[in-house]
């Protein structure tokens, strides 16, 4: 199967070829659940558009806490359903979809009393387990094990001794969400859906009661398309009130937001070859290795301000360290913090007052004929939440369609990725790169790695790192451009690498060499180069002025001091 490449020519002709013939399906919004709604409908044989008002995943999808889970908390809420449900799906990712992308991650749960913790834990996390074998999909990962204080201070030092009586570890699995989604968009396209991101919706197209199609503007080109469909699918998570007001159809449900933040610390300010999970007084507190960094999340509060940029405050930013260093030994300070970040989770609205007992199943509606709604759920489940989709579409389509198979669907990049993986030292000696930066292309782009290594060879040059974060080779920032869809600089720090979370400076030092290297693929001369590092600066520096703010209200206030777009 061929790949797609989604740099600036194939964006421009895929809005063409939308606003030329009427499609099966145009979904609206292209995180997670957009994206896999496109796949899902593009491999039933149904032709497909998919529209994304900023950058993919630039929303939720790219702000989790990067956990593949089945949900252990959902367990105490006895929804096993859901459970089940997500264990089913995590399976499926690690060893089927996207082995290349979604990798295990052992998680330590202390205990803090002696007998009755060990029992009520130790027999939900057996349950876990079991749930997940009997699914089929869960053999890959090793079951839960019982620890000593002893044994558990062996597997994670940096926990005071006396902060816990014993422990619990169990597996679950985590990812690059951003890059996840950008790589499901690629996946659809390979096999025909058509996507562009910077398109935004501003209104919808209507016949009587019906919904026809869409009116979208190219927020790069100033342009404006009429994009017919027959269905048109809302999968604007926390958007979703928003879109549906433009249809004059507001639904059976509402979706309101829970906004989480995480903090990401190098990895060697917590000493622990695993990751924890700690309980608080409003939700749970998870410590996960990314890297040479650690993710301390998250938050749950409600949040009604700007939804494209939520901010941190510093209350926020205390809160999570306050919690977290309750349990080590030696505590973290804000000036170990190199990242932050914000997310909204989209939680239908009413079941509770508390944001933390929303539930997380989603639910589909067609409002009105032509309109399919989705929203709510989680990450994990976001195949799930496509197939429902897709099928309530095709409910409103005169035809015979084919049942969903993206179970048996790999993204890109798996089919020969673990070949590859073992191969990884022959292909270190081909290239003249370290078996370390191979492991690296390997698990972010998995067999597609090949291709970014084909730009090494064409320029040997790009086989360097980016002086100021490397981690990252230089062909990623060009390849991120030239295959990803990157349109912006801020798209390639942020989400096609996580520069912007991963270095003390947020990414400052490398704007300049990273908007230079895309500056070819996307023709920016240096005006246009000197606009994107100065937005970037400026976005960056809204950031910290944010974090340095009391609470939401001033927060929102100082992250919005920042402008949207870059200008032209």
């Amino acid at each position: 199967m061929r790949t797609a490449t989604l740099g600036p020519a194939q964006r421009a002709e895929s809005l063409a070829a939308m606003a030329e013939r009427e499609l099966d399906v145009l979904v609206v919004g292209s995180g997670v659940v957009g994206a896999g709604v496109a796949l899902d409908a593009v491999t039933r044989g149904l032709s497909t558009g998919l529209v994304e008002a900023r950058d993919w995943a630039s929303g939720t999808s790219s702000r989790s806490s990067k956990l593949i889970h089945g949900g252990l908390r959902y367990l105490e809420m006895l929804d096993f359903a859901l459970v089940r449900e997500a264990l089913k799906e995590r399976g499926l990712l690690l060893e089927r979809l996207a082995p290349h992308l979604v990798k295990p991650v052992p998680i330590l749960y202390p205990f803090e009393h002696k007998v009755w913790e060990r029992m009520y834990a130790g027999l939900g996390v057996a349950l876990y387990d079991v749930m997940s074998m009997a699914r089929g999909h869960g053999r890959g990962l090793p079951a839960h094990r019982h620890l000593t204080r002893r044994q558990a201070l062996r597997v994670a030092p940096a926990l005071k001794k006396d902060a816990l009586v014993g422990a619990l570890q169990y597996y679950d699995a985590q990812m690059d969400d951003a890059r996840f989604v950008a790589t499901l968009v690629r996946t659809a396209v390979s096999y025909g859906a058509k996507a562009a991101n910077r398109a935004r919706v501003t209104g919808f197209l209507r016949e009587g009661e019906r919904v026809v199609g869409a009116r979208v503007q190219d927020v790069e080109g100033g342009g404006e398309y009429e994009i017919r469909a027959r269905q048109i699918v809302n999968a604007t998570g926390v958007w979703t009130d928003d879109t549906q007001a433009m249809v004059g159809e507001r639904g059976q449900f509402h979706v309101r937001a829970s906004k989480g933040i995480h903090l990401v610390v190098p990895r060697d300010r917590i000493s622990s070859s695993s990751g924890l999970i700690l309980r608080t007084e409003k939700s749970v507190l998870f410590v996960i290795p990314w890297g040479r960094h650690w993710i301390i999340g998250t938050t749950d509060t409600d949040w009604d301000l700007d939804k494209a940029h939520p901010a941190a405050s510093s209350a926020d930013i205390d809160y999570l360290l306050e919690r977290v260093n309750s349990v080590l030994a030696v505590p973290l300070s804000r000036d170990d913090v190199e990242g932050v970040y914000a997310g909204l989770r989209p939680l239908l609205a009413g079941e509770s007052e508390a944001t933390s007992k929303l539930s997380r199943e989603h639910t589909v509606a067609h409002p009105a004929p032509g309109l399919v709604v989705v929203a709510g759920g989680k990450y994990t489940t976001y195949r799930v939440m496509a197939k429902d989709a897709v099928d309530e579409a095709v409910r409103g389509l005169d035809q015979r369609v084919a049942d969903c198979v993206t179970e048996d669907v790999p993204l890109l990049g798996a089919e020969g990725y673990r070949a590859l993986w073992n191969a990884r030292a022959r292909i270190a000696a081909r290239t003249g790169l370290h078996v370390v930066r191979v492991e690296h292309l390997l698990n972010r782009f998995g067999a597609m790695a090949e291709e970014v290594l084909d730009l090494i060879t064409a320029d040997p040059s790009l086989g360097e790192p980016l002086h100021a974060a490397d981690d990252y080779l230089r062909a990623e920032i060009v390849y991120a451009a030239s295959h990803e869809g990157a349109r912006h600089l801020d798209d390639v720090l942020t989400r096609r690498t996580r520069i912007s979370i991963e270095t003390f400076d947020r990414g400052t030092r490398s704007a300049r060499e990273a908007a230079e290297l895309m500056a070819p693929v996307l023709g920016w001369d240096k005006g246009h180069i000197e606009r994107e590092v100065e937005h970037y600066e400026k976005r960056v520096e809204a950031e910290r002025e944010s974090q340095r703010q009391p609470d939401d209200l001033t927060a929102d206030a100082a992250r919005l001091g920042a402008p949207d777009i870059v200008p032209l």
